[in-house]
């Protein structure tokens, strides 16, 4: 038998990144949280975490992270209608620009959203699913279609991106020629990125690059670092740098004219899936299923 007291542990520590925090999350001492670990680790002969800074699961604590996951999950669904008097604790792994658009409004429609203490991890839609292979959640948005072993994924539409900066950057650097005619340099000139997972800048130059007077790196060579979505948009608005935002997120600037585009005629769709377990409980099929349904009245579609 697995002794799930440990398990809950494991996990603990994977989520909280450190035995203090864990013991602190589980209200017990730091030595509870370690016995338990270690017992673990006797009782199935070999490591289940790397006592790194942060702590790692080993390949066996992850698949023990994802059981406990989906033990979780099924434990909900056996709650009778009159045991459902506590709130339940959601753990979701987001994407920054869902979570600063659409999301929330998306939340708020689930059936028993009142009941939910929802936990948010942000996460750049390239990398979020990490947490579903490290059993840290229990659903993921993100941008991979192909889901982690037993988990399932269900589309959800395009967040559609555009490079866009102020009027004056466009004039300056020359900038606002149509997508096909040649290019400035646009690897050279200031741009913003999100965090070191961003991505999407790359992904426009590499787009560009042809276009370009002279070959160069598709990568940016000077760059703003700005993790926060309105910082970013004041950011490019104030004309520090050129970068990629989602267009439901700056319409009403695109149509004020404050922000315009460094390519006119280039747009960037990302698809956005939902990562769920395959022992989905009824109060997490009904999140997903208003999520989902929210996301298709937003999202682009086609």
């Amino acid at each position: 038998m697995i002794d799930y007291r440990a398990l809950q542990a494991l996990a603990a520590v994977i989520e909280a990144r450190g035995f203090e925090r864990a013991a602190q999350r589980l209200n017990v001492s730091q030595s509870a949280v370690s016995q338990r670990i270690r017992q673990l680790e006797f009782k199935l002969g070999q490591p289940v975490l790397l006592r790194t800074t942060p702590p790692k699961p080993t390949e066996l604590g992850q698949k023990l992270a994802n059981h406990l996951q989906q033990v979780q999950q099924l434990e909900q669904g056996l709650l009778l209608p009159d045991e459902e008097t506590g709130s339940l604790r959601v753990r979701l792994a987001v994407n920054a620009d869902s979570l600063d658009t659409w999301l929330p409004a998306a939340l708020a429609q689930a059936e028993q959203a009142e009941r939910m203490d929802f936990e948010l991890l942000v996460e750049d839609q390239d990398v979020g699913l990490r947490r579903m292979k490290n059993g840290e959640v229990m659903a993921c948005i993100c941008a991979e279609a192909h889901p982690v072993n037993g988990g399932l994924a269900e589309p959800m539409g395009i967040l559609r991106y555009r490079a866009l900066a102020s009027p004056g950057f466009v004039e300056r650097h020359q900038c606002g020629q149509p997508l096909g005619q040649p290019q400035p340099p646009l690897g050279e000139l200031p741009s913003l990125i999100f965090n070191q997972d961003d991505q999407l800048q790359h992904r426009f130059l590499r787009t560009v690059a042809p276009h370009t007077p002279h070959p160069q790196t598709p990568e940016p060579q000077r760059y703003h670092i700005c993790p926060s979505a309105g910082g970013f948009i004041r950011m490019a608005a104030a004309g520090l740098g050129y970068g990629m935002m989602p267009q439901i997120q700056v319409q009403d600037l695109l149509d004020s004219g404050a922000l315009v585009d460094v390519v006119p005629g280039y747009h960037l769709d990302v698809p956005l899936y939902w990562h769920y377990w395959q022992t989905e409980s009824p109060a997490m099929r009904g999140l997903r299923e208003a999520v989902v349904k929210a996301a298709a009245d937003v999202l682009v579609t086609s």
